[in-house]
């Protein structure tokens, strides 16, 4: 669809209804069906109503207004991408009388609404840039992925283009890899937290200095003693951080690839049956115009010739004629139905995805904040294993050690004395 960005069937108001310029009264605002018939939704009480509000209030705006409390609508769609119009209203009324089904040969929609105020791309009818220049947004201010991907963009990769929904799938697969690539990074974490704890573990079972006597020695063994309780600390560490964050940014959401695929094969269904349903339009378009022009080939026989052979032919003809346009009426309405129901889960697939994209999000936020919290006990444990050893330090004393190990070593108190001749 090259770089058109506007959304399917939201076509401007037939001529006779008014235009959005209509002043309403306050908390009321005015939008289009995809099929372009006007509805009022109030801002304040979130009613919706097909007629135009009264500006008196508590006078209706006629007698078979029919409101109803619904969730906030914008372009015929509530927030869940369910229409908010009636059923019966879900595609274009093309229908004429039969008396007028000769005249249906322009009532395909890349022929009639084309010229008039809409435009077919690979399928699929859009509001021509002339006549809705400004479109109303589903989601104003948010950026909302439900506004900007019904268009393809061209692939840089190549000379071909993308579906503006396989991009959004993209990004789903893409933000998965990278939960997955950060689980991954948690673990090698985790890796180097077991192989210092094993090493502090190892470390404090040396023998080095254990001959170390008095309080100094004392306080030496605390420091060995300090790297058997950090290496604790640290493999508790380690084993949270497992428990706590690896594992559930490795197993969040397990199928969602699986899921994704389901759901792109669907979005692709439903393409696929409106591509088909257009091409039935354009078959029966040719048909009708064939028959239309058979008729008009017998009735100018008729003008130059009268007899009962041609008389018959016409009126078989005529029938021909009227039912080819029945069967184009028939396809037009198939293809606004499937139209419609592509437009419909298109907004809410994309309104899904963005709201998985949210949860994913806040997901790796949480727990990257649990990572960062265990980090900071961690540091407050490692902290409490080397206290002892700082008190211990404060209370070493050379003059004490002295005493005691003289106390337990000395050998005598008589000191020499010089000879005498």
């Amino acid at each position: 669809m090259s770089s058109y960005s506007k959304k399917p069937g939201m076509v401007p108001p037939p001529p006779g209804e008014e235009s959005q310029t209509v002043i309403l009264p306050p908390g009321w605002q005015s939008y289009l069906s995809p099929q372009g018939r006007r509805y009022y939704v109030n801002t304040t009480t979130n009613e919706t109503t097909w007629e135009r509000p009264s500006g008196t209030p508590g006078i209706p705006a006629s007698p078979g207004s029919h409101r109803s409390s619904l969730p906030p609508t914008v372009n015929g769609y509530h927030a869940s991408g369910t229409p908010a119009h009636p059923a019966e209203t879900a595609h274009m009324s093309v229908r004429k009388s039969t008396g007028d089904s000769q005249n249906l040969g322009s009532s395909s929609p890349s022929k009639r609404q084309t010229k008039e105020n809409t435009i077919t791309i690979n399928c699929v009818t859009f509001p021509h840039p002339d006549t809705m220049p400004e479109q109303q947004l589903l989601k104003p201010t948010e950026w909302s992925y439900c506004d900007y991907f019904w268009a393809d963009k061209k692939d840089p990769q190549g000379n071909g283009t993308v579906a503006g929904f396989e991009l959004l799938l993209q990004k789903q697969l893409k933000g998965k890899q990278m939960q997955k690539e950060m689980s991954e990074f948690i673990r090698e974490r985790i890796k180097i937290e077991e192989d210092y704890a094993k090493n502090l573990a190892k470390l404090s079972q040396n023998s080095l200095a254990s001959q170390e006597e008095g309080s100094l020695g004392e306080a030496w063994a605390q420091v060995k003693k300090s790297l058997a309780d950090e290496a604790e600390v640290h493999l508790k560490f380690s084993a949270k951080l497992h428990s706590e964050v690896e594992k559930p940014l490795m197993n969040f959401r397990e199928n969602f690839k699986k899921d994704m695929k389901k759901c792109d094969h669907h979005i692709a269904d439903l393409r696929k049956q409106l591509a088909s349903r257009y091409a039935s339009v354009e078959k029966a378009r040719k048909a009708l115009t064939e028959r239309q022009r058979d008729l008009e080939m017998k009735t100018q026989q008729l003008e130059i010739k009268l007899s009962n052979k041609t008389e018959e032919d016409i009126k078989k003809a005529r029938r021909k004629s009227t039912q080819a346009g029945d069967d184009l009426m028939r396809c037009v309405d198939l293809y606004n139905q499937a139209q419609s129901k592509w437009f419909e889960e298109m907004v809410t697939t994309t309104l899904e995805l963005e709201r998985l994209e949210v949860e994913r999000v806040e997901m790796i936020r949480q727990h990257l904040c649990q990572y960062t919290q265990l980090r900071h006990e961690t540091d407050m444990f490692n902290q409490s294993t080397v206290e002892p050893v700082d008190q211990l330090l404060r209370k070493v004393d050379p003059a004490k050690d002295r005493e005691l190990w003289v106390r337990e070593h000395k050998t005598g108190n008589i000191r020499p004395v010089d000879m005498e001749i």
